[in-house]
Formats: C-alpha cells, sequence, structure tokens
C-alpha cells in the first residue's frame, strides 16, 4: 500500500506551520502503518482495535489539545489536523479519540476539583484509563433539556437514576461523565466502573460505526460520592461546551473520509479502463464528478483552517463550529456517494474503503448534534430568533 500522499488543490498546505504539519504527518503515517492494515477486518467483526489506544497515548493523541497532566498541549489547527488524519482510517478511530479528550477530559479539566484532574487526567491521557460522555437518552437526543436522569443526595453521597444510550465507549469506560438533573438544575457527575448500581452493555446489529464501541448505560439507584460531582458543571451550559469541542474535531474528521473516498475515486477512474479501452477518468461524467468532489473539499479544507484559527485565537463562536459540522459532514457524505458511483459494483465491496466510510458518515451527521440542530443553531445565529 503506497502511503496517502495528501489532497491539497489550492496549495493549503503553504497555510500551515512546520509544526502543524508534522502533527499531520506523524498521525498520517499512524493512520498507514497501524490502522488500515487492521481496520476493514475490525469494521467486519464489528470490534474497536482497543490495542491501538496506548499508542495513541504515547503519540500524545488523547487530550491533544489541552493543557497540563501529560497532555500534548497542541494548537487547535494541530488537533484538526490530528482528527482529519485519524477519521481517514475510520470514524471509529476519530471518535474514540474525540469523546476521550473533547467529552471527558476537556469537562474534568474544565470544571473538574483540583482531585478530579490529578485522579483522572493523566491517565485519560496516556490510555490507561478510557471515559465516556453519558447525556443522550432513549427519549431525549436532540432536546437534552428533557432527560430524565435524575441525581439526589443522600448523606454523604449522591443517588443516579435514569437511562443514557448510544455512548461511545460505554462498555470499555473506567470512568462514565454521566449527566443528570438535580434540584438545582443540571450537572455533570464521575461515574467509576464498579459502582453500585451502575451497569453498561453494547448496542448490536450497527450498520455504521462497526469498528467503534456503542453502549447503553443504566443507573438504578447508583452510589457516588458527593465528591465525583464536577463542582465547575453548572447547567447544560456546560455540557453544550463540551459538545462544541467534539463538533469541531468532526468538522475536521470529516474532511479525512472524503479525501480518502475521493483519492480512491480519482486512482480508480484512472486505472479502469473501459470503452476502446480507455480511462473512464477520460470521460466527462467522470470529470465532472471528481471536479465536484475537489472543489467542495478543498472548500471544507479552508472552513475548518479559518475556524480552527479563530478558536486558536479564543474568537470561534459555536454557531460557527456548528457550520464547520455541518457542511464538511454534508460534503463529505456526498463525496462517499459519488465515489461509490464511480468504482461501479466494485465500490460496494469492502476491498475499497467507500462504503464503511458512507455507512460511518450517516452516523456522524447525526451524532453531535444533527443537521437539522446545527442548521438551528446557525439560523438563531443570523436572525436572532431560536427556532427550537
Amino acid at each position: 500500500m503506497e502511503p496517502f500522499r495528501g489532497v491539497d488543490f489550492l496549495s493549503i498546505d503553504g497555510e500551515f506551520s512546520e509544526e502543524e504539519l508534522l502533527v499531520r504527518q506523524t498521525a498520517r503515517q499512524f493512520v498507514d502503518d497501524r490502522v488500515l492494515p487492521v481496520i476493514r477486518d475490525c469494521y467486519r467483526d464489528a470490534r474497536f482495535p482497543a490495542e491501538l489506544v496506548r499508542e495513541m497515548g504515547r503519540l500524545g493523541f488523547l487530550g491533544a489539545n489541552l493543557e497540563g497532566y501529560g497532555c500534548a498541549g497542541m494548537s487547535n489547527v494541530e488537533y484538526g489536523l490530528l482528527m482529519q488524519e485519524l477519521e481517514r482510517g475510520d470514524s471509529g478511530i476519530r471518535s474514540f479519540v474525540s469523546v476521550q479528550g473533547a467529552l471527558v477530559m476537556y469537562p474534568i479539566l474544565t470544571f473538574g476539583s483540583a482531585q478530579q484532574k490529578e485522579r483522572w487526567l493523566p491517565r485519560l491521557a496516556t490510555g490507561e484509563a478510557v471515559g465516556c460522555f453519558g447525556l443522550t437518552e432513549p427519549d431525549f437526543g436532540s432536546n437534552p433539556a428533557g432527560m430524565r436522569t435524575r441525581a439526589r443526595r443522600d448523606g454523604g453521597d449522591w443517588v443516579l437514576d435514569g437511562e443514557k444510550t448510544w455512548i461511545t465507549n460505554g462498555t470499555a469506560a473506567d470512568v462514565a461523565l454521566v449527566w443528570a438533573r438535580t434540584e438545582e438544575g443540571f450537572g455533570g457527575f464521575l461515574v467509576e466502573k464498579g459502582a453500585p448500581g451502575f451497569t453498561s452493555s453494547d448496542i448490536h446489529g450497527k450498520w455504521s460505526m462497526r469498528a467503534s464501541v456503542t453502549s447503553s448505560l443504566s443507573l438504578a439507584d447508583c452510589r457516588i460520592p458527593a465528591e465525583n460531582q464536577l463542582p465547575g458543571a453548572r447547567g447544560l451550559k456546560s455540557a453544550l461546551l463540551c459538545l462544541t469541542q467534539a463538533r469541531y474535531g468532526i468538522g475536521w474528521g470529516a474532511i479525512g473520509a472524503a479525501m480518502d473516498c475521493y483519492e480512491t475515486a480519482r486512482q480508480y477512474s484512472i486505472q479502469r479502463k473501459q470503452f476502446n479501452d480507455r480511462p473512464i477518468a477520460s470521460h466527462q461524467l467522470v470529470q465532472e464528478k471528481l471536479a465536484w468532489m475537489i472543489s467542495e473539499i478543498s472548500k471544507a479544507q479552508l472552513l475548518a483552517l479559518h475556524v480552527g484559527r479563530l478558536k486558536d485565537r479564543g474568537k470561534a463562536e459555536a454557531a460557527q463550529v456548528s457550520m464547520l459540522k455541518r457542511n464538511n459532514v454534508a460534503i463529505a457524505l456526498e463525496c462517499a456517494r459519488l465515489s461509490r458511483d464511480l468504482l461501479g459494483a466494485n465500490g460496494i465491496t469492502d476491498e475499497y474503503p467507500i462504503m464503511r466510510h458512507l455507512a460511518n458518515l450517516e452516523t456522524v451527521k447525526t451524532y453531535e448534534g444533527t443537521d437539522h440542530i446545527h442548521a438551528l443553531i446557525i439560523g438563531e445565529a443570523v436572525t436572532g430568533i431560536a427556532a427550537y
């Protein structure tokens, strides 16, 4: 297998620093050497390659854009390039890293106590410990304000009751960050594996994200110490801040999936010969599809880079991140569909990565805010009127 050389029609690489390009190359080589050789079998077997977690920790991929506690302290653009390359490998790999860093480590760092940070962040950064984020419920996804999970004080403990579902890393997690309604509002709680009344189970039968652990969490009179509450997490705004971090990474990650589909289709169309022994790339209809893909990928790259630079200056707004996530996932999905079309029947086999990316992207379009929810977030930003 030839090393991936990247997709850069607009010479955007010139906008990156040497440090940013080094991060990308490190992640790119990791994907080529460690992810691609195993991911097809993992997808077939519905198995997450857990053997890669510690290696990703050693490379600084976990909590990569966080400071201290053994984290790499990358810029947000460097982190974005990391997400791009990991999703080129598979959405399941990027999702693991996104959840670990943006949805578990970030809230502990931002809202946690000194004791919580010291206990969990170094272990999560190395991959010694795994975390998950429990917000979505069986009856409440896009409307987290309706959540039914409750937390009540009982002496020196909190007691939690409720259900969470579609939780990445759920059964693999050593600690779950569970969001629950309290008498004072909404709060975040660290529920450790083995806590009384806490169980998790995997969701089976997925046609998407098969190389990712997806679980349900059950809390039945689950008792945890009072010090397991995140002291700085107050209200749903805290949970939504975590989601914004994850959505940012998704916006970059989708580019990687789109790149892989485009480059697979481009190479195939040059090698595949039909009609008087000519490559199908010589036909106008094929070139139109490739032109659409490279144009949209280039625009997605520019959007990601600009939002990343804004984020590094502390100026990125949540609605801008919503635009990044919504646009880039949508064009990645269309790139996957067009690429499958160009490969004909071969496009549906797992000899090629296209159907795997296509199926994964259908999930990516939905999680961390559906396409429709992000449209409404953008709509509110431009009108000043909330439509949800």
